[in-house]
């Protein structure tokens, strides 16, 4: 199953498309027991977590560090229909919620099961019950807590209705309760293990709930358990306002760019004429941006990328959080939720206060540093006059032996283009010599111009940086990762450059290609011309020859290692001008 968003680059018209594809390759949804099995699973993966042995009925998620008769804090409870995950349960922990009671998928949790969790953690200071605003979770919990008052337990409960979808309702339904709920179970989770009181948290509580404000938008409803997903929408369409368990929100239009998008639910969510969050220009705030179920998160990054900007340059916000995730989501719903809270001090300590919870992510307390900053520029490489490099004026004699070596290196890689293309088409795509001739021409032009041919490496750095200039693909990175290894082994030796040196800079070299190629020898590559080459040096350099013979030996022993690949089976893809 996969339903995704596509947010284009926002310089090139960046839109909202759709795509919804259904196959079900697991039939998860189709399980009747699909909620307890969640359970035994989350507890399973966080031993900081438990469950009351009451399936089906009693589907409770408890703190394993709690228990009614030793708990000396305020209990936070939370919960609802399953489905919302990680919400409830997945932000039971130390600091946040004590038990998180779970319903069916989109059911409100029976009173039975409200009951089992206030009295498997609730200890003498009571416990604060935190419920969503929706008709059968109000009087569940409500009866759940008058029950659990006449058996002697401190109760208290604040409702939470976030959303600012909808006109300013008329009668008993108000607004639902959304994602913000979130962030009121974390700064009362904080107040509680602070040591406050039972009334002191829900005070706290009931402040952040009033300070909050949500709305969502969907480009597709969710699929319940065991049903084929509503096509409400349609192709080309999506929903501003709908709620958690796919209800239909404010209006369905066509699609629009994401940054329009995120405008006008922030502007929603800020309206002042129906003043659903007492927030103003000036104010600090809180952002949180909250994926439904099928949203990635790298799509959700870009809703955050492109809200913060319109808070604060459009309404003048100070903007201390941003939570960007998935806290409540709606199964496979493919959309996402934006919560503004106002900050004040308080709030955000209880924010910034540690929790166990497994599913809050961790945040960072103290003032945003900037989100951009420059690109930082390379140190410049210490020369002896303080100068950019550029090509000496004199040679000294290793450095005019470089320059000879240098061009006939290089000489003999440009006569050979044809040769190399031709063999090179037998195999490939034929274009091996006219790589390798750009990188030989590179190396022989800058040489005239720039090389600091009596620093022996610099010059071997400068070749890699002419190579990376003009050599695509593979071919370019494995040659300027060769020189590279080179430069940092030669930067270190002495002046001039003993012909050891020079020898362990080759075993260097080869030993970086080798390490981020992933070739070694026999796996048909230049190594197995490379590898032969310095063993001979060094042996010959060792055993005391004169290091124009070694020299010689060794390129000796290249040729007959390339000649060997003749009859090697290749090992790995790399070769020198993979594009």
């Amino acid at each position: 199953m996969a339903n995704l968003f596509f947010f284009q680059s926002s310089k090139s018209f960046m839109s909202i498309a759709f795509l919804i594809q259904k196959t079900v390759p697991f039939c998860f949804h189709c399980n009747a027991d699909v909620v307890t099995e969640f359970i035994e699973g989350l507890v399973e993966t966080y031993p900081g977590l438990q469950y009351l042995d009451g399936f089906p009925l009693v589907k409770v998620v408890i703190r394993s560090d709690v228990s009614s008769s030793t708990y000396e804090k305020v209990a936070i409870i939370s919960g609802g229909g399953s489905g919302h995950e990680p919400a409830h349960a997945g932000f039971v922990g130390e600091g946040m919620l004590t038990a998180a009671i779970c319903g069916d998928v989109f059911a409100s949790p029976t009173v039975d099961a409200i009951l089992a969790g206030i009295r498997a953690v609730t200890g003498p200071k009571g416990c604060l019950l935190i419920v969503k605003n929706y008709t059968g979770d109000r009087l569940n919990f409500g009866l759940a807590a008058e029950q659990a008052k006449s058996e002697g337990f401190e109760v208290e409960m604040v409702i939470v209705g976030d959303d600012c979808a909808l006109p300013p309702p008329r009668g008993v339904a108000g607004r639902r309760g959304l994602a913000g709920t979130i962030l009121v179970h974390k700064i009362a989770g904080a107040a509680a293990a602070a040591g406050l009181s039972l009334l002191d948290v829900a005070a706290e509580a009931k402040h952040a709930s009033e300070m909050v404000g949500t709305m969502g938008v969907a480009l597709s409803v969710c699929t319940l358990p065991g049903q084929v997903t509503p096509d409400r929408l349609g192709p080309g369409k999506m929903e501003l306002g709908l709620g958690i368990h796919g209800e239909p929100g404010a209006a369905v239009t066509d699609l629009l760019p994401v940054d329009v998008v995120v405008a006008h639910v922030l502007k929603q969510i800020l309206s002042t004429e129906t003043n659903y969050v007492p927030i103003t220009r000036g104010n600090r705030v809180i952002l949180m941006i909250n994926g439904l179920g099928a949203t990635p998160l790298m799509e959700l990054m870009i809703a955050a990328g492109k809200a913060v900007p319109i808070m604060q340059l459009d309404h003048g916000l100070a903007v201390d959080r941003v939570y960007t995730g998935s806290f409540m989501t709606s199964l496979d719903m493919a959309g996402f939720s934006i919560s503004i809270m106002k900050a004040d001090q308080k709030i955000l300590q209880r924010l910034d206060a540690p929790t166990r919870a497994p599913s809050w992510p961790v945040g960072v307390e103290g003032d945003r540093p900037p989100a951009k900053i420059p690109v930082p520029i390379p140190v410049s490489r210490p020369t002896n006059n303080e100068e950019q490099l550029s090509r000496p004026q004199q040679l000294t004699h290793q450095g005019r032996i470089l320059e000879l070596a240098i061009e006939a290196a290089v000489s003999s890689v440009i006569e050979l283009r044809d040769s190399l293309n031709e063999w090179d088409s037998r195999v490939g795509d034929g274009d091996c010599g006219s790589t390798m001739f750009k990188g030989a021409a590179a190396i022989l032009d800058d040489m005239k111009k720039y090389y600091p041919l009596n620093d022996a490496a610099e010059t071997v750095n400068e070749m890699g940086s002419s190579i990376q200039r003009v050599m695509g693909g593979t071919s370019g990175i494995l040659y300027n990762i060769f020189c590279k290894a080179a430069y940092a082994k030669l930067k270190t030796s002495s002046k001039p450059v003993t012909a050891k040196e020079w020898a362990d800079a080759l075993e260097a070299s080869i030993a970086a290609v080798s390490k981020y190629g992933g070739a070694s020898a026999g796996y048909r590559t230049i190594l197995d011309a490379l590898i032969p080459a310095c063993q001979v040096l060094q042996e010959r350099l060792n055993a005391g020859d004169d290091p124009s013979t070694a020299f010689v030996l060794s390129a000796e022993a290249a040729r007959a290692g390339a000649e060997s690949t003749k009859d090697m089976q290749a090992q790995v893809s790399f070769c020198v001008d993979c594009h």
